[in-house]
């Protein structure tokens, strides 16, 4: 009798064993992520690094597709440089149950509206390339930032005018004054990496024992036709007195070489330098018209875009390249490219 007892205990033990199996089975595949909906808001569609970075993030979430199964929707809408259109857009990826939402900021000091309906829906945000003030990112705990390093981009440029002082300076300095006569074209007043970009490239050259005279200034949106249109009224005012132009992007860059090439005064164009690495910027720096640019990388910046919208959806860990400090922040370093290594840069992009 006892025998019998015991296997009928251990029959009853296998039985309630196989169906609490079956139970969380069952509970994992209702848990499972079928799909995920991120919802993208850009300040400007035809800013060239901000397309880019975009198609890098709808690249790396077709692979990401590919690899898990999991249906990836990107939905990419622009603001149009509008902070109030910014707000409606981020408002309806919340009210349509978006998972996560991806904001490039129109006024990075204005995000609140931004933050308090992602917090209100308990919906995880990432802020890109337009960053924000620390203490805005840290009102919410599902808030995060992925960008560049601010000042890594003022610092190459000026660290290439100096390397080429020191190579060529005769090509620099033209009226051999022993000093730089420059144009600066600024990007948006009062952005942050406008004012940063510029005084780390002017410091950077004075530092190294560099004397320089600002000519002029230009704020050119980071706008490739406001760049021409604002190098047409310097070069009508400066002439050949211009003997570098430091730009906050390469499409402000481009533009003022658009102006020379328009006025077929190649033979008198300044050292130009741009930032992003653009392929346009790139390819301007391969044919010799941009003396150089700091690279922005917009595909690690658009996989951890992609990968951390996952990892908020599914509860997975980031891969282990992709690093992230405070709990916050993944920041890429920028590089300096030049006609030696401007291949390597224009490669990626192919």
């Amino acid at each position: 009798m006892k025998k019998i007892i015991a296997v009928v205990f251990l029959v009853l033990l296998i039985v309630i064993l196989i169906a609490m199996g079956s139970i969380h089975i069952s509970s994992q595949e209702k848990n499972k992520v079928e799909r995920i909906k991120i919802g993208v808001s850009v300040y400007n569609q035809y800013d060239t690094f901000i397309a880019s970075l975009m198609e890098q993030l709808k690249s790396c979430a077709v692979q990401k597709e590919n690899e898990t199964g999991i249906e990836i929707i990107v939905d990419i809408v622009n603001a149009a440089g509008s902070q109030l259109e910014q707000n409606d857009q981020v408002e309806k990826f919340v009210n349509n149950g978006y998972d996560v939402v991806c904001v490039n900021l129109v006024d990075r000091t204005d995000p609140t509206l931004i933050i308090d309906k992602a917090e209100s829906a308990g919906i995880p945000i990432i802020f890109f390339n337009r960053e924000l003030v620390p203490e805005d990112l840290k009102r919410y705990d599902k808030a995060y930032y992925v960008g560049a390093v601010t000042i890594e981009p003022g610092i190459m440029q000026g660290e290439m005018i100096v390397d080429l002082l020191k190579e060529k300076k005769e090509s620099v300095d033209k009226n051999a004054d022993n000093k730089i006569q420059y144009i600066m074209l600024e990007g948006e007043a009062g952005h942050q990496d406008a004012i940063i970009r510029t005084e780390y490239a002017v410091n950077t050259i004075v530092e190294n024992g560099i004397q320089v005279e600002k000519l002029d200034y230009a704020l050119a949106n980071w706008n490739r036709d406001q760049g021409k249109s604002k190098m047409d009224k310097l070069i009508e005012e400066f002439g050949n007195e211009i003997e570098v132009i430091i730009s906050n992007n390469d499409d402000m860059a481009l533009g003022a070489i658009d102006a020379y090439i328009d006025r077929q005064k190649l033979e008198n164009i300044p050292v130009i330098v741009g930032i992003d690495g653009t392929l346009t910027g790139l390819t301007a720096v391969k044919e010799g018209y941009m003396y150089g640019t700091a690279y922005n990388d917009d595909v690690g910046q658009g996989r951890s875009l992609l990968e951390l919208a996952y990892a908020l959806k599914t509860g997975q860990s980031l891969p282990e390249d992709i690093v992230m400090t405070e709990e916050k922040y993944i920041r890429y370093s920028y590089k300096k490219v030049t006609k030696e290594n401007v291949d390597e840069f224009i490669s990626i992009h192919q």
